[in-house]
């Protein structure tokens, strides 16, 4: 899971494998595959950068 911050500056963690789009308008607004719709203050780009780091660190967990 991936750790984001809702506008209003509440945390939130999101299972980066339910997100299936993610688009600035000009805020970031995520939606879910359950059809559930976020929206952050983090860019698109950070957040393909928090999945591709929890992608890496699971992957080195799983090897240990």
């Amino acid at each position: 899971m991936i750790r984001l911050t809702k506008l209003g500056g509440k945390e939130i963690l999101i299972n980066e494998n339910q997100i299936e789009t993610a688009q600035e308008t000009p805020d970031t607004v995520i939606t879910m595959m359950n059809g559930h719709t976020y929206i952050v203050t983090e860019s698109v780009e950070e957040i393909m950068d928090k999945v591709l780091e929890f992608s890496r660190l699971s992957k080195r967990k799983a090897r240990e």
